[in-house]
């Protein structure tokens, strides 16, 4: 047994999502048809990115005008691309994805997700899809708990306890989860892991139906051809 099948446990199908990522928001759907299709759960999981440590950090005004900035050229290339990249498939399903103002820090809201995840996969399913929405239309600040607590209330999601949660239990979860997650080579999100493999990208997402359908037939090639 491999740290891959080892990290992914009983899940048949683990993924690696971050809020404040635009590639996971657009792999969500996908990522659920495709389940649905192989008759299986999918076990969310929440990783946390030290987005500077690679692409470095800037901040926006207002106006949208840098005020702050620690990138270099390459970075503020690759950051523009990104964007333009994720944009051409949010728009094929009519999806919103505004370019964030500054580095978020998403751990409180993947801590959230601990706690939807807890009171079953469609509380679960309704935060997510709530938050992903809210968020890319900078319609919602990660970093207040207060903001994450009624997204989590407006769903349905049962938030007695949730920032004695927040404080201690959850924190912990997370921060365990995320080292052991990096310890095992998680370094991106959308990450799934199947059998004793690990896949970054939603393109991978005909490979993984067909590992989890037992290999039947040709292996595919690596494209994602599903929007919905």
């Amino acid at each position: 047994m491999n740290s891959f099948e080892r990290l992914r446990g009983d899940a048949d199908l683990a993924v690696y999502i971050d809020l404040k990522s635009p590639y996971a928001y657009i792999a969500i759907a996908p990522t659920r048809a495709m389940a649905r299709r192989a008759g299986v759960a999918i076990d969310w999981r929440p990783f946390t990115l030290d987005i500077p440590s690679y692409m470095g950090s800037a901040e926006l005004d207002t106006k949208g005008t840098v005020a702050r900035s620690e990138r270099s050229p390459q970075q503020w290339k690759g950051v523009k691309y990104a964007y333009a990249d994720v944009r051409r498939y949010a728009n094929l399903t009519g999806k919103t994805v505004r370019g964030t103002i500054k580095i978020w820090d998403s751990a409180e809201a993947a801590v959230a997700m601990l706690w939807a995840k807890r009171q079953g996969a469609e509380l679960f399913d309704r935060f997510l899809d709530a938050v992903y929405v809210r968020f890319w239309k900078r319609d919602l600040d990660i970093d207040s708990i207060e903001q994450i607590a009624e997204v989590l209330d407006g769903v349905g999601v049962e938030t007695t306890g949730f920032e004695d949660f927040l404080a201690g239990e959850g924190r912990a979860e997370h921060d365990r989860l995320n080292a052991r997650a990096f310890d095992a080579g998680v370094y991106g999100v959308p990450t799934f892991l199947v059998d004793d493999e690990m896949w970054f990208g939603r393109e991978h997402l005909p490979r993984i139906a067909w590992l989890l359908d037992g290999k039947r037939g040709a292996a595919p090639d690596v494209a994602n051809r599903s929007f919905s």
